[in-house]
């Protein structure tokens, strides 16, 4: 009779417990389904960028407009430059979703992902007053479920008149809106995996805006990333391409400087003109230089211009040895 009532008493408590676990997952399942809701947060991110915010090398990357599985252009970069990329960014359109397993493709082989989120047609308005806090909030959801480091770009050349949110279409006030309301959805939603990085174009004759109305303050940026080519419209040294977007942006904020976007076009000085940009890259300091290894369209124009990095044996041998000379060659992964 002992060993029936215990039996009796055991029984009744595995069902009791069955029953308490089903309610806690239903309830819990209700709750991280409302993408609608304001309050509801996700788990945080298993990854933490803390430790890379601040990098101790100089890394060299490459972007172009594939997608994280189109790995060809890693596959070629790794050929011409020597060694393969610390940092392979590309392109995403605003509404799009987030490709979690590409990117855990690109971490898993020592490539920091970084993502340049592009808002195309949507208004920044539209961002900054909520309208599309339903997509904002699904993707940071998506990110944080990604066990790995995002850099993250919003709205790139933001002071290039030639994109639907630059200087003819929108005030500086409206990208700021809009970046800080990106950031704090993310931040509401406890995402600890993304770098934020700040990518303006470099100020000359073709975006002459000041940068600092631009600028969302060092609390919504961790890295400032820098756009510019080397080519007949930009400038040929790094002296007048960089350095003067670099001082205005030293005047309001000290956050490490990416050169998130270059090249150097065809001409028959292609190969010193690569010998500078390392050389002027590692004195000013910059954590890394992402290079743009296609041919392009000049940026806001229609001139094709070739900046891959074997257009010539000679530019391929600059390349190789500037970029290891000025120590670019630096994996993420040692900073976590």
């Amino acid at each position: 009779m002992a060993i029936a009532r215990r039996r009796s008493r055991l029984t009744a408590a595995a069902i009791l417990m069955a029953a308490v676990t089903f309610l806690v997952n239903a309830c819990g399942a209700g709750g991280g389904s409302d993408a609608g809701a304001g309050t509801t947060t996700t788990p945080a991110a298993h990854f933490e960028v803390s430790s890379m915010l601040e990098p101790s090398g100089r890394a060299l990357g490459v972007v172009d407009d594939k997608t994280p599985w189109q790995y060809g252009i890693v596959t070629t970069f790794t050929e011409e430059a020597g060694r393969a990329p610390d940092i392979r960014e590309y392109y995403s359109s605003w509404g799009g979703d987030f490709d979690a397993e590409g990117n855990a493709f690109l971490w898993k082989h020592g490539h920091l992902p970084m993502m340049a989120l592009v808002p195309s047609d949507t208004p920044l308005a539209d961002i900054a007053e909520g309208g599309d806090d339903t997509y904002i909030r699904r993707l940071a959801d998506q990110i944080a479920s990604y066990d790995g480091p995002l850099a993250l770009s919003f709205a790139g050349e933001m002071n290039g008149p030639w994109n639907s949110w630059g200087p003819e279409h929108a005030e500086p006030a409206g990208f700021v809106a809009a970046w800080k309301h990106v950031h704090d959805v993310f931040e509401e939603r406890g995402v600890t995996n993304v770098i934020w990085v700040w990518t303006p174009h470099v100020v000359d004759s073709g975006t002459p805006a000041e940068l600092r109305p631009y600028y969302p303050g060092d609390a919504y940026v961790d890295w400032v990333g820098l756009i510019g080519y080397y080519g007949p419209i930009d400038g040929v040294a790094f002296s007048s391409l960089f350095t003067p977007t670099m001082r205005q942006i030293a005047g309001f904020s000290d956050k490490p400087v990416l050169i998130a976007e270059t090249g150097v076009a065809q001409s028959d000085q292609k190969q010193a003109h690569i010998r500078d940009l390392f050389r002027g890259a590692a004195k000013a300091g910059v954590i890394g230089v992402v290079w743009y290894d296609q041919r392009k369209d000049w940026p806001g124009g229609k001139q094709l211009m070739d900046w891959r990095i074997k257009t010539s044996v000679g530019a391929l041998a600059a390349f190789q040895v500037e970029s290891a000379r000025n120590g670019f060659g630096h994996s993420f992964k040692s900073d976590r």
